[in-house]
């Protein structure tokens, strides 16, 4: 397969998965009625979910019923500061990254919980993931209330496992030592060790493990240092050595016909991969050490939050914390859809403990490993990352160039931003 095509299959997966592309519905803007116009990027098979949620809310006869509106992402993140500049249609609720936030707040484009959390007392710390809660605050105010945390964890084909890595899950924990012991032997059988698929997950979560950081002031990228060429030599290294796919191959399709042994992918996927005859099992995303104290398992989170209004109604902002209230105790039918709510009150549900992603809720070291890489201007990084990938790895270019570039171009996306 075509590099093109093996990108576009990955970025289709994510989408479909992930609800960035399908139906849309039409843009529903807000007004005084007695309807909570509520905006959110679900537009997949998450949107049918969404959309079932928001169907068993409005039939408790709330006293303001929600009016659900799915944007492709794109579109949606477009529309938001134009629509909080112009004053007019702005939703009463949204779901935004919760990397989002920080960069909102410094524009000007939300409203903070703050004052309507004393009548809500459920939506408070002790009732959510630590990890999409805290990220939820920023400059000491509430301004996201978390959906979920999704997290990009380790696939594994049993048979594969039990061939060529027979113990490396012994502890549930698989490290890179691991997976090139079992590449080394599996590539004579022209079996992959390690499908390289998602980069920013995967460069991310290794970084992290190595104790990187993003930025070093809060505001400009530190992204050309030390760490980061060992990442990427780290892999380019696997890369060379034949332990991992090679650059056209498609890793989500070696994994379904049995010709590769792990794959990193998000949760997510689990309910694609489910469809497929393979017989799998998660764990944790590849580690260099073993230790469970220093496990990173790169995470996001969706979060409600308030756009800015320039006059906000008490009444109908009280109707969407009700909203967000409920949807804190009936999260199962969004853990269906592949996520892992943030709420902790899932982990009390004997359906959802039967579902293969709720171990990273509820173990409290598995809890800790979710690590939200909230670093300001994370999108910009983001984008560099999904455009150029793996060029370095796959030796299209040198890794100082690479770095270099992604320096330089998250560096002058900052400066932009910060003389508008």
């Amino acid at each position: 397969m075509k590099k093109s095509h093996f990108w576009g299959a990955i970025v289709t997966s994510i989408a479909v998965s992930l609800g960035l592309t399908g139906w849309t519905s039409t843009a529903v803007h807000a007004d005084d009625s007695k309807e909570i116009i509520f905006w959110n990027p679900f537009t997949g098979p998450d949107g049918t979910s969404m959309q079932s949620l928001v169907n068993q809310y409005n039939k408790t006869n709330p006293k303001y019923r929600v009016k659900n509106v799915s944007l492709t992402e794109s579109d949606m993140y477009s529309k938001i500061p134009t629509i909080v500049n112009s004053k007019k249609g702005i939703p009463d609720l949204q779901i935004v990254h919760v990397e989002r936030i920080k960069d909102y707040v410094n524009n000007g484009l939300l409203d903070s919980y703050n004052s309507y959390l004393k009548d809500f007392s459920g939506i408070n710390k002790d009732n959510y993931v630590p990890e999409a809660w805290i990220n939820g605050a920023y400059q000491g105010k509430r301004y996201g209330v978390p959906l979920d945390i999704h997290t990009s964890f380790m696939y594994y084909n049993k048979k594969l496992v039990k061939k060529y890595a027979p113990h490396a899950l012994d502890d549930n924990i698989v490290t890179f030592d691991e997976i090139k012991a079992a590449g080394k032997k599996s590539q004579k059988d022209d079996v992959a060790g390690m499908g390289l698929t998602w980069w920013k997950p995967l460069f991310l979560s290794l970084y992290g493990q190595m104790n990187g950081e993003l930025t070093k002031n809060g505001k400009d990228p530190d992204l050309n240092n030390k760490t980061s060429h060992r990442v990427i030599n780290f892999y380019k290294d696997m890369h060379d050595k034949k332990i991992t796919t090679q650059d056209g191959d498609d890793p989500m399709q070696l994994f379904l016909t049995g010709q590769q042994i792990f794959l990193p992918e998000g949760i997510w996927m689990n309910n694609q991969i489910k469809e497929s005859d393979v017989d799998y099992g998660v764990t944790n995303a590849p580690q260099l050490s073993a230790d469970p104290q220093k496990i990173v398992n790169w995470s996001s989170s969706h979060q409600f939050v308030l756009l800015k209004q320039p006059k906000r109604d008490k009444a109908k902002t009280e109707g969407t914390l009700a909203f967000i209230n409920w949807v804190r105790t009936h999260s199962l039918k969004w853990a269906e859809s592949g996520q892992n709510p943030a709420s902790l009150a899932i982990t009390k549900d004997p359906k959802y403990l039967k579902m293969q992603q709720s171990f990273l809720l509820t173990n409290k070291v598995e809890q800790d490993s979710m690590t939200i890489f909230n670093y300001r201007y994370n999108g910009y990084l983001a984008d560099y990352l999904d455009r150029y990938a793996y060029d370095a790895v796959f030796n299209k270019t040198s890794v100082s160039q690479y770095l270099n570039k992604m320096q330089n171009t998250v560096q002058d996306e900052v400066d932009a931003q910060m003389t508008n």
